[in-house]
């Protein structure tokens, strides 16, 4: 049963100038998307899970990470379907070439009968801020304005 709630982790690092990790999700609906398509690793909150365990559980499940840095919450956004999802920067520096995501598995091509499994995410790939507001979900945009506050308070 799916949830109205998700949580999640943002991944930054300063390499002239702020830039975020952020994740392509995997399956056939986002196989030719690009701007607008892109998200913060995050996941389901299972019923009585702790909001951060759960979006640390979820950025390992979808990337293969263990992040390890400083972590700041983000505070939750409401995206255009209804989701809430809560989430947390966290400064560490990570090669997404060793991504190695979950899966889930639909039926594909649809009507076919056919049950195939893809990659709950299919990339990972590190942008400067300007870019990441053109790739990132609009749902979801307000968390970069908010990373961005906390960095330029810092």
């Amino acid at each position: 049963m799916k949830t109205a709630t998700s949580a999640g982790l943002l991944l930054y690092r300063d390499r002239n100038g702020l830039e975020v990790l952020l994740a392509h999700p995997g399956g056939p609906y986002w196989r030719k998307k690009d701007e607008g398509s892109w998200t913060v690793p995050k996941g389901e909150v299972l019923a009585g899970e702790d909001l951060y365990k759960a979006a640390f559980r979820e950025f390992v499940e979808e990337t293969g990470f263990h992040p390890r840095g400083a972590v700041t919450p983000l505070g939750s956004v409401r995206q255009a379907g209804g989701k809430r999802v809560h989430v947390w920067a966290v400064e560490d520096d990570w090669n997404p070439e060793t991504l190695v995501s979950n899966t889930f598995s639909m039926e594909w091509p649809p009507r076919s009968g056919r049950i195939q499994a893809f990659p709950e995410i299919d990339r990972a790939e590190w942008f400067d801020i300007a870019t990441a507001h053109r790739k990132i979900l609009k749902g979801q945009a307000e968390l970069l304005n908010r990373l961005e506050l906390l960095r330029q308070a810092e």
